[in-house]
């Protein structure tokens, strides 16, 4: 058996990888987590009592790190949902219905995003029951609802989506008791604008989208990087769709600059798709110093790698 202080151990490794997520390459920091998964999967067997429990919440938050990696980062949906459903099961170990709850609604946006709608509602019902026995923060909610909101949005349901936002919205302007754990990292108010803003993208309310994002992007934290690349994309996005070429690669240069510091294939993604948008302009020289900036070697070299 391992000693008690073991739980308490396990969990400092487990919070230093939640810090190095969001300045470390994916590629690196992905293998080094899942070697962690692997160790407290060993561990658990040889302890028993509070140890046990502070080592199975850990390894939860752990193998939900290791999800996020493989599907926002590394754009392995197969593999994170596996991870998800060993993350579940080491919540259940611990007991902590907020932990099942956050797994169950980054487990829905594997379905939500390849348009399986019912399958992502299914999700985000289990999600919503386990956070009831939380019990969770105003903050944790309103996240729920913003999960929802981007599975509708691509499903192709913005409508649905909006009314999401806004419930989450309402939800941030009132009081809870109940505090987020330490864990809940990846939501704010920001984040929220800058979901409601890729949906009033894809509704075709541009001039919203323009509005929305730009907060977003003026509020958003100096170190939130990837969020940063989502948001730049969106707006670039948004100004193909007004047929404003050069703002369009203004914020995509900006998004792939920011890319060669911190990358993020959710905010490529975004990228690339801005660059299918602007094919009618493609002869025109913001667009061709964009192809030369996202085909250069780095970009490329990356992209590849991840």
């Amino acid at each position: 058996m391992q000693p008690a202080t073991i739980g308490a151990d396990y969990t400092t490794i487990t919070v230093a990888h939640r810090r190095l997520y969001w300045s470390v390459q994916p590629a690196h920091l992905h293998p080094t987590v899942t070697e962690h998964t692997r160790l407290g999967l060993h561990l658990l067997a040889e302890t028993t009592g509070v140890a046990r429990r502070l080592l199975a919440t850990a390894l939860a938050e752990s193998l939900l790190l290791a999800g996020r990696i493989e599907f926002f980062d590394l754009r392995q949906p197969d593999e994170a949902d596996a991870t998800y459903v060993r993350a579940l099961q080491a919540a259940g170990e611990a007991n902590d219905p907020l932990l099942g709850a956050a797994i169950l609604a980054h487990a829905a946006f594997i379905p939500g995003w390849v348009r399986r709608r019912d399958e992502a509602a299914e999700r985000l019902r289990a999600a919503r029951t386990y956070a009831r026995r939380g019990p969770a923060s105003a903050e944790f909610l309103a996240w729920i609802d913003a999960v929802e909101a981007e599975c509708d949005t691509r499903c192709g349901h913005p409508k649905d989506a909006l009314q999401a936002i806004a419930h989450a919205e309402d939800i941030l302007t009132t009081r809870s008791e109940h505090h987020s754990p330490e864990w809940f990292t990846w939501f704010s108010p920001v984040r929220l604008a800058a979901f409601k803003g890729n949906t009033l993208l894809k509704a075709g309310r541009f001039a919203q989208a323009l509005d929305t994002l730009t907060a977003a992007l003026e509020a958003l934290p100096a170190d939130e990087g990837k969020q940063r690349t989502v948001i730049l994309g969106d707006l670039a996005a948004v100004e193909v769709a007004r047929k404003h070429p050069d703002e369009a690669c203004a914020h995509a240069q900006a998004a792939l600059y920011q890319l060669g510091t911190t990358w993020y294939a959710t905010g490529m993604e975004r990228i690339r798709e801005v660059r299918q948008g602007l094919q009618p302009w493609a002869d025109a020289d913001c667009v061709r110093e964009l192809d030369d900036r996202l085909y250069d070697w780095q970009t490329t070299l990356s992209a590849l790698r991840r």
